[in-house]
């Protein structure tokens, strides 16, 4: 029996490999191999993912935490390194941008067991990211590239890499088809927090550009406050942005703000479904919005989603002084042009073409 070990720690990842995972399953002829890194460790962030995803308990947990760039990917490369080792995968499947994605990549590859990457070719053209980085990186090493979107394609093509490389659409997307009408059912959120739809804007902000400058977090965070007059508005909180607004004593600029404990997956896709416009720096999120015809705000220097800014459903805001950011929420609140319609993630089976096209490589191999 041919052995997938797959590496994921955050929680985009959790959400990519769900229906990944189940098609492994489903197929057969495959045992995989689940480590998480500890990436986000967080039971809100990590443990309720699992359970409402029916992910597979992981066989290993590294346990690594936080901590800086170097420190975090240097703790998983260490802790990794054995398990790659033990395990003896045919492929190492790894998701997305993150330490977890690199470390997972850079210990296959140097232990000469081929790499698949899903969600491979995204490109912000910031080397200030370090998301940007492990992109790069990643999808060089990588032996299987499985794109989202055709313009995916076009940027590996542009850095000589057209081997094994397939546009398969979105894993994402699958998710939102399969969990929307569960979310529907099972998720109380909008009656636990007093929420009519439509009527309320949703936040999500954890990049380190945003979190980690005390200027920027001041800027977005004034302009919440702005809007909070108007509106109301819901902050799932990350950990580290909740740490970083205690630091930076802006406290006093989140009194009107509907500040909550990071919520489950169910609960989300309620939240995102049910908003009047999500104010995010989440590339997950962005793509969220757009599969739930829900209008986004980008707090981002640019997005590797540019198809969501073309197709009308969401702004990128550079410029984020407080009255930059307010004036673009508005803007797209009161948008009356048609959007175009939400298209070009693939038609929710990217999960079994990624399974068909590994089965494909380990046979041929």
């Amino acid at each position: 029996m041919k052995k997938i070990l797959t590496v994921i720690g955050a929680r985009p990842q959790f959400i990519k490999a769900a229906p990944v995972s189940k098609a492994i399953l489903n197929h057969g002829g495959f045992q995989e191999i689940l480590v998480h890194t500890g990436q986000h460790y967080d039971a809100n962030m990590s443990q309720v993912f699992f359970d409402e995803l029916e992910i597979m308990a992981p066989a290993y947990n590294l346990d690594v935490g936080s901590g800086g760039h170097g420190e975090q990917t240097g703790e998983m490369l260490k802790r990794l390194d054995p398990v790659i080792i033990n395990e003896k995968p045919d492929i190492v499947l790894v998701y997305g941008d993150t330490n977890s994605t690199l470390a997972g990549a850079l210990v296959a590859s140097k232990l000469h067991i081929p790499i698949a990457h899903v969600e491979a070719g995204l490109r912000s053209f910031n080397r200030k990211m370090p998301e940007e980085i492990n992109r790069v990186v990643v999808d060089h090493l990588s032996n299987l590239l499985f794109c989202p979107t055709t313009t995916a394609v076009e940027n590996l093509k542009n850095e000589g890499i057209r081997k094994n490389v397939f546009c398969c659409g979105d894993v994402m997307y699958d998710v939102a088809l399969q969990f929307a009408e569960k979310a529907k059912q099972k998720s109380s959120i909008l009656s636990t927090l007093r929420l009519k739809p439509k009527e309320f804007i949703l936040v999500t902000i954890h990049r380190a550009e945003n979190t980690d400058n005390k200027q920027r977090l001041e800027n977005i965070l004034s302009a919440l406050d702005t809007l909070s007059r108007d509106v109301v508005i819901v902050f799932p909180i990350h950990p580290r942005t909740k740490k970083m607004i205690n630091s930076f004593g802006l406290n006093h600029l989140l009194a009107r703000v509907k500040m909550i404990d990071p919520v489950g997956f169910l609960d989300m896709i309620s939240l995102e479904i049910n908003a009047k416009l999500i104010i995010t720096d989440s590339g997950g999120v962005q793509k969220e919005a757009y599969f739930h015809k829900v209008p986004c705000v980008t707090l981002r220097e640019e997005t590797e989603w540019v198809e969501t800014v073309e197709a009308g459903w969401n702004s990128v805001v550079i410029n984020r002084t407080p009255e930059s950011i307010v004036a673009v929420i508005r803007e797209m609140i009161l948008f009356n042009e048609k959007r175009k319609p939400v298209e070009g993630y693939g038609n929710g089976n990217a999960a079994g073409m990624i399974i068909e096209n590994i089965v494909g490589f380990l046979t041929n191999k």
